[in-house]
């Protein structure tokens, strides 16, 4: 059984940070690409930011020269630094991954989410 547990979200005021994790866990062979995404109240979900298995890291412009994606293979876990945060960062965050299980099967896995809400 294979999944993501993302940690690290909260209540942060205009200007503060925050970092978020995202662990993998289970019967994992290999983990490529992966990513984070948010979804505010009434909007679409949104991919803020991707890391593939090579370090290529993309990012939404909103978010560029603030937000910092890395992953530790090793741990199996991934992070958002969120630096610089405005109230319209307020969203779920979750996170994404293309795992390869012990098995062979490669599919995209989803974390729960966790609250970033920026405010005053």
């Amino acid at each position: 059984q294979v999944q993501l547990v993302e940690s690290g979200g909260g209540l942060v005021q205009p200007g503060g940070s925050l970092r978020l994790s995202c662990a993998a866990s289970g019967s994992i062979f290999s983990i490529g690409a992966m990513g984070w995404y948010r979804q505010a109240p009434g909007k679409q979900r949104e991919l803020v930011a991707v890391i593939t298995s090579g370090d290529t890291r993309n990012y939404v412009d909103s978010v560029k020269g603030r937000f910092t994606i890395s992953r530790v293979d090793a741990k199996k876990t991934m992070y958002l630094q969120m630096n610089s945060l405005k109230p319209e960062d307020t969203a779920v965050y979750s996170c994404n991954a293309r795992i390869t299980n012990s098995l062979g099967y490669t599919r995209d896995y989803w974390g729960q989410g966790t609250q970033v809400t920026v405010s005053s």
